[in-house]
């Protein structure tokens, strides 16, 4: 959760950072920014893939120890609902990071 939290914070600070650039108009090349502007989406979809690979770690150490000892299924549903906390929590950044991208490409092309 740690690098999720890190790359929502890299997310909001570039974001910032374009908005001003687009605010201030303290660019030389629109198309140039407008390609760096990518990189907002690019993390985000590094985060929802570290959400979804954190779920994967997690459910596989799970399964490797039903292996070893039966457990009840009420147990496996908690690990199971615990897994899916970093997914959800990739998705809300992936969500978060597409919102900012389209509001900072809306007012970078905007006339």
């Amino acid at each position: 959760m740690g690098i999720l939290t890190i790359l929502l914070f890299i997310i909001i600070i570039l974001s910032f950072y374009f908005f001003y650039l687009v605010i201030r108009k303290e660019y030389k090349d629109l198309n140039l920014l407008v390609k760096k502007l990518k990189f907002i989406r690019v993390t985000g979809v590094v985060a929802l893939t570290t959400g979804l690979l954190g779920q994967l770690i997690g459910l596989y150490h799970g399964l490797s120890v039903m292996q070893q000892a039966p457990i009840s299924s009420q147990l496996f549903a908690a690990g199971f609902r615990i897994s899916m906390i970093t997914t959800m929590y990739g998705m809300i950044i992936f969500l978060i990071s597409y919102l900012l991208w389209a509001w900072n490409y809306y007012l970078a092309t905007k006339k």
